[in-house]
């Protein structure tokens, strides 16, 4: 049986009680020997583990042991991230990885959600598109996304549970929520996966992503610890299609806000506002590249983008120079789009700008010279001048 729980190692200790001081729930106290003695209101929230500068106190039960968590480990969990009380389209997204794993290692797919009173009426659309069971933690508390409060609902959720895999989608919410797991948990986390597999021979995950500024695709794995966390860029995976008749358990897991220590809360939540067609809901996008940044240009592709209705897309380069604001840009270090048309003026197709449009449905690419790598990616090869080709491109239409 594993224990839970914080332990003292006194070979390391040298009881200088800094573990005590920093406790945010005085739940420990130094005994008579001067050891630090853990107390009843321990909610295992890790803050003394991490002030100990000689490594002398250990928490069990947060990480598994090589040989020993692996077998304990089960089931592939996903983040259904919401936003207004309503799951988003990268929760459904999820989905679709979590459910291919789950069946390479022959068990159950659970979906996560977490938000305010009444949260619990999407749990059906996540049970629709393929979740075995969705386990719901609903608080007023939890109405608006807060980093620290999500992340400790998700640790005392995985105390019980012991989930083998935990994948989230590689957002605003995803960027802040997983790394704190990952440290509550002493796992690992792998962010911006664009592939996941399993390796049959061990179950560890397979977690594919650029490394390197883009130049390689690296395979990481998480042997030794469980859960096995990675985050997937939006619109990297397909929407899985809706399956009425899967039929799923709902659970509910309470959440007391009292239990953890929060530095911030949540005053008021505003939307932005943009203009035109957000970037990642459009179904037509007209980008531009070095090749196609001059004023006649520019203002060519975002006539085209109107005509199509569609939006106005460029890579890193127009970006920087400061030509389009930073919200236009698609890559891997802007917005990832799968459009069912994607049309690319004057970008040589760098694997950076690749990461983030390759799923599109159909690729149009525009360039004058005929080796650009993004023509082995394009379904219609334009060779030639940008301005040229849009000028005519507007004329057809």
């Amino acid at each position: 049986m594993t224990m839970i729980g914080v332990f003292c190692i006194e070979d390391k200790c040298i009881r200088c009680g800094a573990c005590v001081s920093s406790c945010p729930f005085n739940a420990l106290e130094i005994n008579g020997e001067g050891f630090p003695v853990v107390l009843e209101g321990c909610t295992l929230c890790g803050t003394c583990v991490q002030a100990c500068n000689y490594d002398a106190l250990e928490m069990k039960g947060k990480k598994s042991e090589k040989g020993s968590g692996e077998g304990e480990s089960r089931g592939v969990y996903t983040f259904a991230e919401q936003k207004g009380g309503k799951v988003t389209r990268v929760a459904l997204e999820m989905l679709s990885p979590g459910r291919k794993l789950a069946d390479l290692s022959s068990t159950f797919l659970c979906a996560l959600l977490i938000g305010g009173e009444g949260i619990e009426k999407e749990a059906q659309k996540l049970i629709d598109h393929g979740a075995d069971k969705v386990w719901v933690v609903s608080h007023p508390s939890l109405e608006h996304f807060l980093d620290e409060a999500y992340a400790e609902a998700i640790r005392l959720l995985f105390l019980q549970e012991r989930p083998a895999i935990f994948l989230g989608g590689a957002t605003a919410q995803g960027r802040a929520l997983f790394p704190r797991v990952s440290t509550l948990l002493g796992t690992g986390l792998t962010a911006d996966c664009t592939e996941l597999g399993i390796e049959t021979e061990t179950g560890n995950l397979l977690q594919t992503r650029p490394a390197f500024g883009g130049n390689i695709m690296a395979t990481i794995l998480t042997p030794h610890h469980r859960p096995q966390m990675a985050t997937i860029r939006p619109r990297v995976m397909p929407l899985p299609q809706p399956r009425n008749e899967n039929n799923g358990e709902i659970l509910s897991f309470p959440f007391d806000p009292s239990l953890w220590c929060h530095k911030k809360r949540v005053l008021e939540s505003v939307e932005a506002q943009e203009e035109g067609i957000p970037l990642q809901d459009a179904e037509v996008i007209v980008s531009v590249g070095r090749g196609a940044s001059d004023p006649a240009c520019l203002e060519l592709a975002s006539r085209l983008a109107q005509k199509l209705g569609g939006a106005l897309g460029a890579s890193r380069a127009v970006v920087d120079s400061g030509l389009i604001p930073y919200r236009h840009q698609v890559g891997q270090t802007g917005i990832t789009v799968a459009p069912k048309l994607y049309i690319a003026c004057g970008i040589s197709g760098a694997l950076q700008h690749q990461v983030g449009m390759r799923s599109s449905d159909r690729i149009v690419a525009i360039n004058n010279d005929p080796h650009a790598p993004i023509f082995d990616l394009a379904d219609v090869s334009l060779v030639g001048d940008a301005k040229e080709v849009l000028e005519r491109l507007l004329q057809g239409l």
